[in-house]
């Protein structure tokens, strides 16, 4: 196995996804100050989950991110862990005190996809898995 993959303390992993959400109603709200105010808010809730944005991109009625997620966290929790605090560290931040409490700042889905290996690469891995193991084909 190459450098691509982490380490837990039973298995090697390279999991990354890539999500998108957007503010509730789709609302413009992610200009100015806004939108570099959140940057440091996900690469902090994030670290502090053990993950890692790999790249992220906030439109103005959308975040973009690639994520890498260890494999004993679900993706949906991670995503709900991120929009969560995120809208209570914003609402903080612009002197709220109630933290969006019976209104809210993300919509309730997001989109998500793995980033993977490509078909054939996956194929050479396992062909060459012969030779590493010295076993036959399953």
């Amino acid at each position: 196995m190459d450098n691509t993959y982490q380490s837990l303390s039973h298995c090697r992993w390279d999991c990354k996804y890539q999500v998108v959400f957007v503010p509730k109603r789709r609302r413009k709200v992610l200009y100015g100050e806004l939108r570099k105010q959140l940057g440091p808010i996900f690469h902090e809730l994030a670290r502090q989950k053990e993950c890692q944005i790999i790249e992220g991109h906030l439109m103005v009625d959308a975040v973009h991110i690639c994520i890498a997620i260890p494999p004993k966290f679900a993706v949906s929790s991670l995503i709900g862990f991120l929009k969560g605090k995120s809208a209570i560290a914003l609402a903080r931040r612009q002197g709220k005190e109630r933290n969006y409490t019976g209104e809210h700042f993300w919509a309730r889905g997001y989109a998500v996809s793995t980033v993977g290996f490509k078909e054939e690469q996956i194929r050479r891995y396992i062909r060459e898995q012969e030779g590493a193991d010295g076993e036959g084909r399953v």
